[in-house]
């Protein structure tokens, strides 16, 4: 019985540790690298559900090999009232990027941002 207890301490203390929630500047990254490495489940999991659509449609566009390195740095960072923008760069575009991000179900999701949407950068 103390051994059924303790392997179950045990396990729950690992499923707990794996659901860490990310900051803006980290759901930038995975977003970012899984988009260019085509892991379409990590882009899904780390977007809203319009972002993903967005994403998705254009990312075989933009496809790099999975073992490319992405040299991912954060530009600017900047809090818009529920939004969060994380201006980034990439080895992939000589152009920075620009994530508009929103809490759904209490994690940072990369949503939808549109053409007009520059956020506070520009």
């Amino acid at each position: 019985m103390k051994k059924i207890v303790i392997c179950s301490l045990v396990l729950l203390f690992i499923s707990c540790s794996g659901n860490k929630d990310m900051s803006p500047p980290e759901t930038a990254k995975v977003v970012a690298e899984s988009f260019y490495h085509g892991d379409k489940a990590a882009l899904k999991k780390h977007t809203t559900a319009e972002g993903y659509a967005n994403l998705s449609s254009i990312q075989e566009m933009f496809a790099k090999d999975k073992n490319s390195e992405s040299n991912f740095k954060i530009v600017d960072e900047a809090m818009d009232g529920e939004f969060v923008w994380i201006k980034y760069s990439t080895a992939y575009d000589p152009k920075p990027g620009v994530f508009k991000l929103v809490q759904e179900d209490g994690q940072w999701k990369v949503t939808h941002n549109g053409p007009r949407d520059k956020g506070p950068f520009e």
